[in-house]
């Protein structure tokens, strides 16, 4: 596919970001990536696929309207930190990107939330979201908004190396708890599909997943796919909450509620939307 109209990709050198560029310009769309410093080489990594580098900062509105000028549309993602969060940082960012946008005249946003929005979680970087979505619908920019959950590139530092010959895990969740998941990867490809279908996204907000596995069956899969035994074993949630408040929040949440998404209508529009196990396979 060929199209020469624009997308402005914020958090291009991060994960979410990342996969969104690299998805759009894998159809064929005109990406221009917000990098802060165009010497890194993540961003030349997607210079050299093909994006226009832009330089810009979320705290600075002048950098983002000029990046936004002459795009047909946006990609929003803003950082969190869990270790640090700053929350009201984050409704900052996000309300500039819309600004930005809508100075622009752009024709669609697609604004990355999360999927407990709209469910109370009483977790900050949840409901910084629900803040950035309001925004967003009450300057009536032309959006679709993704809500994804638990991203499955988050094991990657959540399961250590083998050790004497075993994988032991620690999570705040119980063993019989679901868990939904979505890979970056995923995430891109129906960013990319909203861009590409306009009447059919923009005022849609959708929660998406890839694949939803209690924790003893994660550990199974584990075993399965690296060939090694693994097992989680349930830490205390006051523990973890000494470590990071915010962290304790949102596993408090999954243990009790987590996330909704309908699956088995997002596998049958797309279809090959990556499990657990597939992932892994992809990523060993």
């Amino acid at each position: 596919m060929s199209n020469d109209k624009i997308v402005l990709v914020t958090g291009a050198t991060g994960g979410q970001g990342g996969a969104v560029a690299r998805r759009l310009l894998h159809d064929g769309w005109a990406v221009r990536a917000l990098v802060r410093d165009p010497g890194r080489q993540g961003a030349k990594d997607l210079q050299a696929l093909g994006a226009e580098l832009v330089t810009g900062d979320l705290d600075d509105p002048g950098s983002l309207r000029a990046a936004a000028r002459g795009a047909y549309g946006v990609f929003s993602v803003q950082p969190a930190d869990l270790a640090d969060p700053r929350p009201e940082a984050e409704v900052r960012q996000g309300r500039n990107v819309a600004d930005a946008a809508r100075a622009a005249g752009v024709a669609h946003l697609v604004y990355s939330s999360v999927g407990a929005v709209g469910r109370e979680s009483g977790v900050a970087h949840f409901e910084t979201k629900a803040e950035i979505e309001a925004y967003i619908e009450a300057i009536g920019v032309p959006a679709t908004v993704l809500r994804p959950v638990f991203f499955m590139e988050n094991w990657t530092y959540m399961v250590p190396e083998a050790d004497n010959g075993e994988r032991v895990a620690s999570i705040a969740l119980d063993a019989d708890t679901s868990l939904q998941m979505i890979a970056l990867a995923d995430i891109g490809r129906i960013a990319a599909d909203a861009f590409g279908k306009p009447a059919e996204f923009i005022g849609r907000k959708i929660e998406i997943a890839g694949d939803e596995l209690t924790v003893r069956r994660i550990a199974e899969v584990f075993t399965k796919v690296g060939g090694v035994p693994t097992r989680f074993e349930r830490q205390p949630i006051e523990e973890l909450r000494a470590q990071a408040e915010e962290v304790a929040d949102m596993f408090g949440w999954f243990d009790e509620k987590g996330y909704q998404a309908d699956i088995a209508a997002l596998r049958a529009r797309y279809p090959g939307l990556l499990t657990l196990e597939a992932w892994l396979s992809d990523n060993r």
